[in-house]
C-alpha cells in the first residue's frame, strides 16, 4: 500500500525578482512591485510530501522526526530570515521566483531522502499563490 506523509514548515525571507541585464523600467514592467530594488519579504509556508510504502516493522512510511530535522537543516537554517538573492548561494544567478525556490527546495530534500520514496513540495508564497513540484 502506497501513501504520502506530509511535514509542514515555514520560513520568512526577502527577495527581489529581476534580471540584472534589464533596467529598472523593464524589470518593473515584467515583475511589478516584486522588482523593488530594496527587496520585499514573504512568510513562506512549506509542505513536504514523502510517498512510498509503509514499513511493516515500524508502521512508519518514514520517521517524521527525521524529515523534520532534514527540513530544518536544509531549508529553515538556509533560508529563514535571509535575503535569498544575497545570502543563499543557489540564487546568486537564479531568479528567486516561487517556482525556482520550490525546485531548489526539492533538490535539497531529494539529496537527503532515500530514493525509494517520491517527494513533492508545496510552497506557498502568499495564502493565494503557491506552487507544487514533484521533480517532473
Amino acid at each position: 500500500m502506497s501513501l504520502t506523509v506530509y511535514r509542514k514548515a515555514h520560513f520568512n525571507a526577502a527577495h527581489r525578482l529581476f534580471k540584472k541585464e534589464w533596467d529598472d523600467a523593464k524589470n518593473f514592467e515584467v515583475f511589478g512591485k516584486c522588482s523593488n530594488p530594496n527587496y520585499h519579504g514573504h512568510n513562506y509556508e512549506l509542505e513536504v510530501g514523502i510517498k512510498g510504502e509503509i514499513d511493516p516493522e515500524t508502521g512508519f512510511l518514514m520517521d517524521l522526526k527525521i524529515l523534520s530535522r532534514i527540513i530544518e537543516e536544509e531549508i529553515e537554517d538556509a533560508f529563514d530570515h535571509k535575503n535569498l538573492n544575497i545570502e543563499v548561494p543557489e540564487f546568486k544567478s537564479l531568479n528567486p521566483t516561487v517556482e525556482n525556490i520550490a525546485v531548489v527546495i526539492w533538490n535539497k530534500i531529494r539529496a537527503r531522502i532515500d530514493s525509494k520514496f517520491d517527494i513533492s513540495i508545496k510552497l506557498y508564497e502568499t495564502p493565494r499563490n503557491f506552487v507544487v513540484y514533484n521533480g517532473h
